[in-house]
């Protein structure tokens, strides 16, 4: 069995933008093809959302519910081959919760996809804790995806830097900052899946476990206050799930002996980026793994999360 757990369909309206030439990937047609194609059992569609940076937080919630609806329309139309996930902003206030909590319980979308940080703002922020509760409450998977672009944007605007490295990047330092910021710590019931294999994050948190426990050794680093955790970062690395978009074994290798290889959920990007849903398949088939632990990854763990 083999469950995809990061393909991409964007609302009508942001499929007929004229950046995409009228050949915008992000369409069910094209998840159902590669669905096919790729011998699939099931594929999660999520709105990337991109389109939110150029939103305010009010602006966004009527856009929020369009896509939210439309991908239950599609699941609805293709029940055997699609569920679908929520998108969000942490931090949007009491109007996007309440979308959230009817987009669970009335669409029946089984997560709520996040960017790692939305104009500026990041997940982690305070004004999100009330976002987290409600993820806690309604039982569900909070998928940190990055946004067209995050910090940087000046030095990555050429050779696709910013799509290649910049957006990784933002991952990573979303996810680094919800763990020293002491989200689950206050919320360790809370199920957070990092796309993009965490944007890196296994290769360096052994950089953040150091910078915990040095303690006034490290003092020309900066400081580490307030205190928000009891423990060392890669504890609260090894209660995150990850998912397998990297496109290299060795880094999905490194993932697996970093966090366990049950934490890790096969994702491909395509849609969008059509032509590598087969390559994501590959490098967990090609993995030095156990025939168990590559299935939990291409299917076991993802059957739990999304309760399927």
């Amino acid at each position: 069995m083999i469950v995809d757990c990061h393909t991409h369909v964007h609302p009508l309206r942001e499929q007929a933008r004229p950046i995409w030439k009228g050949k915008c990937p992000a369409t069910i047609e094209n998840v159902l093809a590669l669905h096919d194609q790729a011998h699939l059992d099931v594929s999660v569609i999520s709105s990337a959302a991109h389109y939110l940076r150029e939103m305010t937080r009010e602006e966004a919630v009527g856009a929020l519910r369009e896509s939210n609806e439309y991908l239950a329309s599609l699941r609805d139309q293709h029940k055997d081959k699609v569920i679908a996930i929520a998108t969000s902003i942490p931090g949007g206030g009491e109007k996007h919760l309440r979308e959230l909590e009817r987009a669970v319980k009335q669409d029946d979308l089984r997560a709520v996809l996040i960017s790692s940080s939305h104009r500026g703002a990041y997940p982690d922020d305070d004004d999100a804790r009330d976002f987290f509760a409600l993820a806690c409450e309604l039982d569900i998977p909070v998928m940190i995806h990055p946004p067209s672009v995050g910090f940087g944007e000046e030095r990555m605007d050429n050779y696709r830097l910013a799509s290649s490295v910049g957006r990784p990047f933002d991952n990573c330092l979303a996810l680094s900052r919800l763990i020293v910021r002491g989200i689950l710590e206050d919320f360790p019931k809370l199920k957070i899946i990092g796309t993009h294999l965490g944007g890196g994050i296994c290769e360096i948190i052994g950089r953040m476990d150091y910078a915990y426990e040095m303690g006034d050794e490290a003092y020309f680093l900066g400081k580490y206050e307030p205190m928000l955790i009891t423990r060392k970062p890669s504890d609260y690395l090894r209660m995150m799930y990850l998912d397998t978009t990297c496109y290299h074994t060795p880094a999905l290798e490194c993932a697996a002996k970093t966090i366990g290889a049950d934490r890790l959920v096969m994702g491909s990007d395509s849609p969008m980026l059509l032509s590598l849903k087969q390559k994501s398949i590959d490098i967990v088939e090609q993995a030095d793994l156990t025939r168990a632990e590559k299935d939990a990854i291409l299917a076991g763990t993802a059957c739990k999360l999304f309760k399927l």
